[in-house]
């Protein structure tokens, strides 16, 4: 048991750890690309694009491949994409709001980390969830007027359209608690090794 927690504590403190099961998350974020690509599915592949850009923004602007996000916190917000890459009907979907609100997390992370901008715990959450519910309601209501304008058939009537926001607000307070949870826990353990620091 002791050795596993070392173990997991110098993957925290590892710079070229933490680079090396990034990329790995970049990796299988490049697999859900390709089988988005092989399905010609436009909408997810233009996402899952957008959240691969997001991620590598750090590593190409400081030109050095350890410079990445914790890999920890991109497992959690890259999970959902995954999820939904494997699963189809009401899973996928309510897997595919949780990456819509994973996303939201890893810009405000990386504006926090890499830019004079710093907020606190709490924000990060209440922006997060309003970014997640704000995103996905104006993306509804897109494909809502499509329907009536071109008539097209992604949201066929007013109580799918309902559900769908019923969806997502529940996917966006459901990040929440579980981001919540990730920064407590990362406190947490950054507490104690700030504790065996000054002990020495």
């Amino acid at each position: 048991m002791d050795a596993a927690k070392d173990a997991f504590e110098r993957l925290f403190r590892s710079g070229r750890a933490n680079a090396i099961l990034a990329w790995l998350v970049v990796g299988v974020l490049a697999m859900v690309f390709v089988e988005s690509a092989l399905d010609f599915d436009r909408q997810w592949l233009i996402f899952v694009a957008g959240v691969g850009t997001v991620v590598l923004i750090p590593p190409i602007a400081a030109g050095a491949w350890r410079v990445m996000l914790p890999w920890e916190l991109l497992v959690l917000a890259t999970l959902p994409i995954l999820v939904r890459g494997l699963f189809g009907g009401s899973v996928g979907t309510f897997a595919a709001y949780l990456a819509v609100a994973g996303l939201a997390l890893l810009i405000t992370v990386e504006l926090h980390m890499f830019t004079s901008l710093q907020v606190t715990h709490w924000f990060a959450i209440t922006f997060v969830v309003l970014t997640t519910l704000a995103s996905v309601a104006a993306w509804t209501m897109l494909r809502w007027n499509l329907d009536r304008v071109f008539g097209t058939s992604y949201l066929s009537t007013n109580e799918a359209l309902m559900t769908e926001w019923l969806s997502v607000t529940v996917a966006g307070l459901a990040a929440g608690v579980l981001f919540d949870a990730y920064f407590r826990r990362r406190d947490r353990q950054l507490r104690r090794v700030l504790r065996r620091v000054v002990r020495r």
